[in-house]
C-alpha cells in the first residue's frame, strides 16, 4: 500500500468541501469558514469539525451527511465523520476574502 500523503489527501478533502454549499448563500462551505478542522489519521479516516451559520440553519439536518458522503467518496478516504460544533460561533469575519467579495462585504 502506498504511503499515505496527508497533505495531498487534505487538499483533495478541501476541494471536495468546496463543492458543498449552504443553499441560502452562493459560496461554498470552505470559503464561508464553516470548516474548523480537518483531521486525517494513519488509516485515512477523515474527521471534520464544522459549524453552520446558525443553529436554526435550514440544512442542519442535511448538510453534515452530504459533507460526510462527499468526503467518503474520495477513493483514498477510508471513512469520514462530521462533527457539528458551535464554539466558536460562526460570524462573517470567518469568511475568506473570496467569500466576502462574492457576497459584497468588501
Amino acid at each position: 500500500m502506498a504511503e499515505l500523503n496527508k497533505q495531498e489527501l487534505e487538499e483533495k478533502v478541501i476541494q471536495t468541501l468546496k463543492s458543498c454549499y449552504d443553499p441560502e448563500i452562493p459560496v461554498d462551505i470552505f470559503e464561508l469558514g464553516l470548516i474548523y478542522e480537518i483531521g486525517i489519521d494513519e488509516n485515512s479516516n477523515v474527521n471534520i469539525k464544522m459549524t453552520l451559520t446558525s443553529p436554526a440553519c435550514p440544512v442542519a439536518g442535511s448538510l453534515p451527511p452530504e459533507v460526510e458522503n462527499k468526503v467518503k467518496s474520495i477513493p483514498e478516504v477510508n471513512d469520514a465523520k462530521v462533527e457539528i460544533v458551535w464554539s466558536p460561533p460562526w460570524d462573517k469575519d470567518m469568511m475568506s476574502e473570496v467569500a466576502k467579495v462574492e457576497l459584497g462585504f468588501m
